[in-house]
């Protein structure tokens, strides 16, 4: 007998005909003698609705209580789940966050896992019920509801596989597995049948929307297996994805797959005095205003200044503007600016490791479409660019045909 968490997203349950379907799904794998536990998002479209209503009282209003709002639509789809079981034979049972105890920090919005209480979901299975999640949502140490951002139910997902050592952790979603790039932006992506978490945590970090980032970091620490199936494919049959920590790449692959992120600004600010700390002086502020910094660039000057620039969600731009703006007058730097419209582009692959002149090879691809590149990272298995935010698909067909990932090469 295997111990089995699925998870479930907005558009898998999107009606009362696809819980339906998800119920069917769940029986077959508890017919087969699994126990199951099932996580599940709210049912698609209801997340946005909350956030309109919210929007239209107050969208700079307690972040507390923007939590208590969006942990409802979760609470919907647990309970219409967990009754379409019931009508359907199998005895079930539902948790919000709260009630599995689900302990996070107090970080609105954002909060992070910190336990679980595993011992309800024990009970229930050992009595032969599926127990079904509430995904996204936990509860602070005072008892206030929170939530883990985008995409948290498939860190819910993760950790409650961790937390009760489940066999493996599968995600349902509206894609059949992980593609080479996103097959709406060059439709001769293939499929990857597997994947290392390595490769996946740098493809989520750099925008690949299929595995939230913090859901990989979960089973890359743990070592869970996660399985990237499509919600649609009725009896299983068709194509997955398999993330896990062996590494079984080709020694001939070097880049696997191209992620890029459509939702990063830019942020600068111009010569701000060079002496020990600047860095801590511009990015302390924006770190305790819970704003996520993703890449940054520092250049000296020979006049004894410096240039800082790096980048952020969009969503947090216009916050974490007025900070740095208002820091840099503080420092006495010469100019603050920003700028929405770049993109982020990425080649993600564990052997690259052993293959030289990866990083030159993609430069000059994006040099020969005219493609100015403005920032750089590198790490091991990857290498982001920063780029105008018109050349983001122009740069992924370039670069996807480069790497030889198209569809039967």
């Amino acid at each position: 007998m295997a111990l089995i968490v699925q998870k479930y997203g907005g558009t898998s349950v999107g009606t009362p005909e696809r819980i339906a379907a998800v119920a069917d799904r769940v029986i077959r794998w508890k017919q087969k003698g699994n126990d199951v536990i099932v996580v599940v998002s709210a049912m698609s479209g209801e997340t946005n609705k909350l956030v309109a209503l919210i929007n239209a009282i107050d969208p700079q209003g307690s972040e507390r209580e923007k939590d208590a709002i969006l942990s409802t639509g979760e609470q919907v789809t647990i309970g219409l789940l967990a009754m379409a079981l019931e009508k359907k034979g199998q005895p079930a049972r539902s948790y919000t966050g709260g009630q599995v105890r689900i302990l996070t920090d107090d970080a609105h919005t954002k909060a992070r896992i910190v336990d679980i209480d595993a011992a309800p979901i024990r009970k229930d299975l050992s009595e032969g019920k599926v127990v079904v999640v509430a995904g996204f949502q936990g509860v602070a140490a005072d008892g206030s509801i929170t939530t883990l951002g985008r995409g948290g139910s498939d860190t819910t997902g993760v950790a409650l596989a961790v937390a009760l050592k489940a066999d493996e952790c599968q995600i349902y979603t509206d894609v059949d597995g992980v593609y080479t790039t996103d097959p709406r932006v060059e439709p001769k992506a293939r499929h990857i049948p597997r994947l290392t978490l390595e490769e996946m945590l740098e493809m989520a970090s750099q925008g690949s929307k299929v595995l939230q980032i913090r859901s990989v970091e979960f089973a890359y620490k743990y070592d869970m297996p996660i399985r990237v199936l499509s919600s649609f494919d009725e009896f299983g049959e068709g194509k997955s994805t398999l993330v896990t920590r062996e590494e079984e790449v080709m020694e001939e692959v070097s880049v696997r797959g191209i992620a890029f992120n459509r939702d990063e600004a830019q942020l600068t600010v111009l010569g701000v005095p060079d002496r020990p700390g600047v860095a801590y002086q511009i990015l302390g502020p924006i770190s305790d205003a819970n704003v996520e910094v993703d890449m940054i660039v520092q250049n000296i000057g020979s006049d004894g200044t410096t240039d800082f620039t790096f980048t952020v969600h969009k969503n947090d731009y216009t916050k974490a503007r007025q900070i740095l703006c208002k820091t840099a007058e503080a420092m006495g730097a010469k100019q603050c600016t920003g700028d929405e419209h770049i993109a982020k582009v990425a080649i993600v692959g564990a052997g690259m490791r052993s293959h030289a002149g990866v990083a030159s090879k993609m430069f000059k691809t994006l040099a020969d479409e005219g493609i100015n590149i403005r920032m750089i990272s590198t790490s091991e298995i990857k290498v982001a660019v920063v780029v105008d935010e018109k050349y983001l698909e122009l740069a992924v067909r370039v670069l996807h045909d480069t790497f030889g990932l198209a569809q039967g090469a």
